[in-house]
């Protein structure tokens, strides 16, 4: 392994889990809403799934990512 100084962090912030995490939830109930033939809940589902990156975009510009101003990086 490298310590890279460049090194982004590969999304370990609380703005990439939070989108992460919306947007597994979206697509976990997209399968099941297919699977039991709901098209109105699979498009909300993929709408979820919009607004889980937007979320997730807005928190890192918030101060939530990476770089952002509100993330503490942890020892590792």
């Amino acid at each position: 392994m490298s310590n890279n100084i460049g090194d982004p962090g590969h999304g370990h912030s609380p703005a990439a889990w939070t989108a992460v995490v919306i947007m597994l939830v979206a697509v976990a109930l997209g399968t099941l809403f297919y699977f039991l033939d709901l098209p109105a809940l699979v498009w909300a589902s993929a709408a979820l799934l919009v607004v889980g990156a937007i979320v997730g975009w807005v928190m890192s510009r918030v101060g939530y990512g990476v770089n952002g101003s509100k993330y503490a990086a942890k020892e590792h």
